[in-house]
């Protein structure tokens, strides 16, 4: 049985003002345990990625669904970038170095994740 907990998300505060909505950030079941997930729901979200945000720890990433390409410009460091099939199963997992433009050569590839360089993601493992 899956379990999703939405968690509040922390705002940055630019000046007197807060800097944009936050970011949906769920709890899943993935490989190791826990996983401290961010959703972007708007477009604007999607694009900005992870860009803003400190790097990921251990068990934490940035999911996007229905997607096939990412891109790491702007990028503090070097990240992983795990392709998803429909049922959240890893297909592939590239590590990327800033500046890099990332498209799924996989078939059957339906969702991505950026999450942290050392995190140790294979081929297989199953998020829910």
């Amino acid at each position: 049985m899956s379990r999703v907990r939405i968690l509040p998300a922390p705002r940055k505060r630019v000046g007197a003002r807060t800097y944009g909505r936050a970011v949906k950030v769920v709890e899943m079941n993935g490989p190791g345990g826990g996983w401290r997930v961010l959703i972007p729901e708007t477009r604007k979200e999607r694009m900005r990625g992870l860009r803003g945000h400190p790097p990921p720890g251990l068990r934490e990433a940035m999911l996007f669904l229905e997607c096939r390409s990412v891109q790491t410009f702007g990028m503090e460091g070097p990240i992983s970038i795990v392709f998803l099939d429909r049922e959240m199963r890893v297909l592939a997992v590239r590590r990327c170095r800033p500046g890099r433009l990332v498209v799924a050569r996989r078939r059957g590839a339906r969702h991505i994740i950026e999450a942290d360089i050392r995190s140790e993601l294979r081929i297989g493992d199953r998020f829910s």
